[in-house]
């Protein structure tokens, strides 16, 4: 005798067999809108589904949506599953994981931000690191992430120093006796970065570049107040100064959308 199928399973396997080939679709706007459905309508049987979709994804606005969807279901099934890819050899699957535990905020991840994320050589994957750890760190241990964070100052280019820049402001003053010793570092890279850092903190409202310059004239017309925060000029501390402009305008529109 045949077996009957219940008529529930099958439009349900439709269903999702459905959502999956939408996920997939060619134009981005439709994939937008079958991760909106998808978060609007949580179901656990799609994690798997999302989760891979994110670490393929190309369009931001589709991945942004997709974390979205994932904040829908419950942490206690979706957390583990996240956490899987932190270790993925994907980069943009270790980014989009740790993207999508900021939007969770579940404050008890915070001991998966690991050292290894931290400095993580694609640099997508660090920025968003250094977002998602100080957003979660306890207060006792702002300190230490701080002194952790001073081993990056330098790195990469002007939206790089920016996003890095900005999780030291985010941390507050418990970082000032971190950024004052790298400011009198021997390597032109870090010093630039850690005077432009600690300016931007003092006045946030001056923005990057403004820091930038204000500290390339600080070495220039005031030596003595350089060499009190670590100064000193070079052609290399001049280059590193001023190639920061142009990228880091663009990381700011790119982390304006990404909070």
């Amino acid at each position: 005798m045949q077996e009957v199928v219940p008529i529930n399973v099958i439009n349900g396997t439709a269903h999702h067999a459905r959502g999956v080939s939408a996920l997939g679709a060619e134009d981005p706007s439709s994939r937008l809108q079958a991760a909106l459905a998808l978060g609007s309508n949580p179901d656990p049987g799609y994690l798997e589904t999302l989760v891979e979709r994110c670490a393929v994804e190309p369009d931001f606005f589709v991945r942004d949506m997709l974390s979205w969807a994932l904040t829908r279901l419950s942490p206690e099934i979706a957390l583990p599953r996240i956490r899987r890819e932190l270790e993925s050899e994907c980069a943009q699957a270790r980014s989009q994981a740790l993207h999508t535990l900021s939007k969770i905020g579940d404050k008890n991840v915070w001991v998966w931000i690991t050292r290894d994320l931290l400095r993580d050589t694609d640099d997508e994957v660090a920025r968003t690191a250094w977002r998602v750890a100080v957003a979660l760190v306890p207060e006792d241990q702002k300190k230490d992430l701080g002194d952790e964070l001073v081993s990056q100052l330098g790195r990469g280019d002007g939206g790089v120093r920016l996003s890095l820049s900005r999780a030291f402001a985010d941390l507050g003053d418990v970082i000032s006796p971190a950024l004052e010793k790298a400011a009198a570092s021997p390597d032109p890279a870090v010093a630039a970065h850690a005077r432009a850092t600690e300016l931007l903190r003092q006045n946030p409202e001056t923005g990057f570049d403004a820091a930038v310059e204000e500290a390339k004239r600080i070495v220039t017309l005031d030596p003595e107040r350089a060499a009190a925060v670590g100064g000193g000029t070079s052609e290399a501390t001049e280059k590193t100064m001023t190639g920061t402009t142009e990228p880091a305008e663009a990381a700011n529109a790119e982390e304006a959308a990404d909070c």
